[in-house]
């Protein structure tokens, strides 16, 4: 089962790499054309700007790990285990919980986009913001999953201090 996590995260971290190398040749064949040959390229602009919004929302539902992010945990950190295994269930809990109810409203503006195209390479909007779906769904599950996980055995750093002290 590992394994298969593994080859899912390098595949999700390949395909992230792959967009992002995308752009990174766009955007030199735009500076290319614009202060080489004079004659800017306006498709250039616009895939990097779609580029960029699915590495990001890519990256942020299947690369970025949790402890990844900046955290404000002053106070998370200062209390004992029993406490923060109540404050990680109630911030899973919200998050999880936020995003499912903003998943419908959410899902019905961007297949609102459909009707609109964006100008030069005439992709459907939905097309480009469909992502955001995409990282949201990925977010919940994640959030649940680690909802469960610390219910079933505590805060990821109790657990890592337990494993400490057992070594």
């Amino acid at each position: 089962m590992r394994s298969a996590f593994r080859w899912m995260n390098t595949a999700a971290e390949g395909v992230a790499a792959a967009m992002l190398a995308a752009m990174f040749l766009t955007f030199v064949l735009q500076v290319f054309s614009r202060y080489v040959l004079v004659n800017p390229i306006g498709w250039t602009l616009e895939l990097c700007l779609t580029l960029w919004v699915w590495i990001v929302f890519w990256g942020n539902a299947f690369v970025v790990r949790d402890k990844d992010h900046v955290a404000f945990d002053i106070l998370y950190l200062s209390v004992p285990p029993g406490p923060r295994r109540i404050l990680a269930l109630i911030s899973a809990a919200a998050i999880a919980v936020g995003l499912a109810v903003s998943l419908l409203p959410s899902w019905d503006y961007i297949d609102f986009l459909k009707i609109k195209k964006s100008p030069l390479l005439k992709i459907p909007l939905r097309t480009v913001f469909s992502i955001y779906a995409v990282f949201l769904i990925a977010v919940i599950v994640a959030y649940s999953v680690r909802f469960v996980t610390i219910f079933r055995h505590g805060a990821p750093e109790d657990r890592a201090e337990r494993e400490a002290a057992e070594q």
